[in-house]
C-alpha cells in the first residue's frame, strides 16, 4: 500500500510540473521574450491582420499578385501536411504537369513552383520563382519598363539568406510591398 500512495503522489506532481508548471513556463518566456512569434507573427495592415508571416497565403486566382509555393493542404493550417504519395504514384505525376503548364512552354521552372513543401505551408520562394512569375504580375498590375525596374529592386530588397543557406523571398512581404508601392494597380 505504501508503494501505491507514493506512486500516486509521484503522478499527482510529475503530472502537475511537465502537464502545467512547464508549459505554462515556456508559455511565459515565449511571451516575455519573442512576443511577435508568440502570437503567430501576424502581419497587421491599417489595423487589419492580412496573414502571417510564417505561413502561406493562397493567392491563386489573383495574377497581380506573386504566387506561393503549391500546398497539398490547401493552405489550411489545421490539415497541414505533405501529399504522402510516392515519386511513382500517377496522381503526383499529373499535379506536377498541371503545375508545370501553368507557366511558358521551355521556361526553367524552379522546383518549389512544382513541388509542395513537407508543411504545405512554407511562406517563401527562391529568386528564380519569384522572377518567373514577375512578367504576369507587371502585366497584370500594367507597370511600365520604369515601373518594372522597382518590382525589380523590391524583390532583390526582399531577398534574404544566401550566404549561409538558400537565398529566399517572403511572398506575403512581396505582395504587401507592390501593393504598397503601386496602390490601385
Amino acid at each position: 500500500m505504501k508503494t501505491l500512495l507514493t506512486a500516486l503522489r509521484l503522478l499527482v506532481v510529475l503530472t502537475l510540473v511537465t502537464g502545467g508548471l512547464y508549459p505554462l513556463a515556456v508559455w511565459a518566456v515565449g511571451r516575455l521574450v519573442f512576443p511577435h512569434q508568440a502570437e503567430g507573427s501576424l502581419v497587421v495592415r491599417e489595423g487589419v491582420v492580412v496573414g502571417s508571416a510564417r505561413l502561406a497565403q493562397d493567392t491563386a486566382g489573383y495574377p497581380r499578385y506573386f504566387y506561393p509555393r503549391p500546398s497539398a493542404a490547401n493552405f489550411a493550417t489545421v490539415a497541414s501536411g505533405a501529399s504522402n504519395q510516392s515519386w511513382s504514384s500517377a496522381a503526383l505525376a499529373k499535379s506536377f504537369a498541371e503545375r508545370r503548364a501553368a507557366y511558358p512552354e521551355g521556361a526553367a521552372v524552379p522546383t518549389d513552383l512544382i513541388t509542395a513543401s513537407g508543411s504545405g505551408l512554407d511562406p517563401d520562394l527562391t529568386p528564380a520563382a519569384v522572377h518567373l512569375q514577375a512578367d504576369r504580375v507587371a502585366a497584370a498590375r500594367r507597370l511600365d519598363s520604369a515601373q518594372r525596374a522597382v518590382l525589380d529592386e523590391l524583390v532583390a530588397r526582399l531577398t534574404v539568406g544566401g550566404q549561409l543557406g538558400p537565398a529566399r523571398i517572403n511572398v506575403l512581404a512581396l505582395n504587401l510591398a507592390l501593393d504598397a508601392r503601386f496602390p490601385g494597380l
